[in-house]
């Protein structure tokens, strides 16, 4: 096997696997890097937007994901005492994607689906129990340096590298690449339960953003699960033993909606979120894609998404420089992923977040009249569920040179 000849992907989550799917199926020989003994089961992302999914039927995935997942047909914002604000209608989307909908699954379950097509690709490799440390470039290729858990460590040669090794990317540190940005006060908690919420709230959509003064939270339904997210003030989250204990969980899950028998709670994660985008994404023969290259809070579901259309830009462009194009097309999937997060990846969360979470009655008010007014007009109802499932960033991008 050429070890130089071939790319190498750091980091087995949905944006590397995705990148590495794409080059695979594409001829080109790959390795990917996983610093785990195994995928990661993480359980943070479960929304695919349309066009994501479109993007995944080059892989044969999407019926699989849609047996395993939940189909949601539309979504809405809720304000905790009134109800329904507004309820968006995926259909509307059907002459702009194969799928008009979001569709409920773990992440997990998409990259267990792309190893096994992996693993039957000869000239694919898998690393597990390899966590990247170093990155040294020269005009003929990578080097990347992987530690062992004995603290052993080994140079890997190859051609071109991926760095989709997520948020603390040691590939994007070793690079010297700033990763500048905020962090959002609040610790962020995740909770799955079998309770259905379905049943009880009225009108209750199967992905619901429900606004409080108090305290805002959202609800995703899975295929088995209700998932459901709240925001932990900073120091109620400097004590995590109590935030996490059973009886403050239950508390807060009571809070939501009273349930007598109690609450039973499958998963439960507490984690600081951040907004944050690479300086670059683009350093020699070093490209960075995911969450190595972009974070954000999870409202609107455009994470995991994000980095899947980052893998496919990157995969895409990476095949054509493969096969001779200039390396110099690569600066230009820099720019164009690069802006998505920050014009349309980052400011959608933050505002989502805002309206969530705003407290004054007046502003509170205007932002439900305004999204009324959009559920309510045909044009402006399409418009907004176009940029709320990512099409229209993918469809900007041509205008980026």
């Amino acid at each position: 096997m050429d070890t130089t000849r071939r790319v190498i992907v750091a980091g087995a989550g949905p944006a590397g696997l995705v990148a590495a799917a794409y080059l695979a199926g594409e001829g080109i020989p790959v390795t990917i890097v996983e610093q785990e003994r195994d995928l990661p089961d993480d359980l943070r992302a479960s929304t695919f937007h349309p066009p994501t999914l479109d993007m995944l039927g080059r892989f044969g995935v999407v019926e699989s994901l849609i047996a395993q997942g939940l189909v949601c047909p539309t979504w809405q914002f809720r304000d905790r005492q009134k109800g329904v604000i507004a309820t968006f209608e995926m259909a509307r989307l059907k002459n702009d994607t194969a799928h008009p909908y979001r569709l409920q699954c773990e992440q997990w379950r998409l990259t267990r689906m792309l190893r096994d097509r992996l693993a039957a690709n000869p000239q694919v490799q898998f690393l597990y129990d390899a966590k990247a440390t170093d990155v040294v470039q020269d005009a003929d290729g990578v080097t990347l340096t992987i530690e062992r858990p004995d603290g052993s460590t080994e140079p890997l040669r190859c051609a071109y590298l991926v760095g989709a090794d997520g948020a603390r990317s040691a590939v994007r540190k070793a690079l010297g690449i700033g990763f500048e940005g905020m962090t959002i006060p609040e610790t962020y908690l995740t909770l799955s339960t079998d309770f259905p919420f379905h049943e009880v709230i009225p009108d209750l959509a199967n992905i619901a953003y429900i606004s409080d003064p108090e305290e805002w939270f959202v609800l995703l339904r899975t295929a088995k699960l209700w998932r459901l997210l709240l925001p932990t003030a900073p120091e109620e989250a400097a004590d995590e033993a109590r935030m996490l204990s059973p009886a403050r969980i239950e508390e807060r899950m009571q809070a939501v909606w009273p349930n007598p028998a109690g609450y039973n709670v499958y998963h439960r994660t507490a984690y600081r979120v951040h907004e944050r985008v690479a300086e670059t994404y683009v350093k020699g023969r070093v490209f960075l894609a995911g969450d190595a290259a972009h974070i954000n809070n999870p409202l609107g579901g455009m994470g995991m998404n994000g980095g899947v259309h980052d893998a496919f830009n990157l995969g895409e462009k990476l095949t054509a420089v493969w096969r001779g194009a200039d390396l110099s097309l690569m600066e230009r999937y820099g720019r164009q992923r690069r802006k998505v997060a920050l014009d349309v990846v980052q400011q959608q969360a933050l505002r989502n977040r805002q309206i969530l979470n705003q407290r004054d009655p007046a502003v509170r008010q205007a932002y439900h009249e305004e999204l009324r007014a959009i559920v309510a007009d045909p044009a402006k109802h399409h418009a907004y569920l176009l940029r709320s499932a990512m099409i229209q960033s993918l469809r900007d991008l041509e205008d980026v040179a």
